[in-house]
């Protein structure tokens, strides 16, 4: 009986000791990074001022550089912007981009012209990326577009917006 006395005291202590180790190891494991993905519009599109003398296309591409053909003439080319986006995701992740081809966008005297969205500075509808390493940086997306401009475009100042789905890969 001496005996399990004496034994039972240091099996007391070594379940002790196993159980904090234990416990050391479950608090010394990295947090697992956050899942979530944050896609932020911090600057909209901007063709600027142009006027219509028939048919054509204004397009803005995603380094904001302009483009006009047929009858429209660029006036302010100093207002000319990209759409630009900002995406927060976790270390390296894939994002997948998909969008619409076009979008139809209203003028405030009733017109209604075409926006044909894309491409980015990632790819076109469907391509796919990786973010930014760390947690804490931005990974910047640049989206231009070109407006088709009918002949009979009614003057106006037109505006609307185009839908972009990020999804983790």
């Amino acid at each position: 009986m001496k005996r399990r006395a004496n034994i039972l005291p240091s099996l007391k202590l070594m379940l002790l000791f196993m159980f904090l180790l234990f416990i050391t190891a479950i608090i010394a494991q990295p947090s697992l990074p956050d899942r979530n993905i944050t896609a932020l519009p911090t600057q909209p599109i901007d063709f600027g001022v142009f006027y219509v003398a028939g048919a054509g296309t204004i397009e803005v591409d995603y380094q904001g550089n302009i483009n006009v053909t047929g009858g429209v003439v660029s006036l302010n080319t100093a207002t000319v912007t990209p759409a630009i986006f900002e995406i927060k995701l976790c270390q390296g992740r894939k994002i997948a981009i998909t969008y619409d081809y076009s979008v139809m966008i209203n003028g405030s005297n009733g017109g209604e012209i075409e926006l044909v969205v894309g491409p980015t500075d990632r790819g076109i509808s469907g391509a796919e990326f990786f973010s930014s390493n760390d947690c804490n940086f931005i990974t910047v997306l640049r989206v231009g577009g070109k407006l088709i401009i009918p002949a009979n475009t009614i003057p106006g100042i037109y505006s609307g917006s185009f839908p972009l789905v990020f999804t983790q890969e």
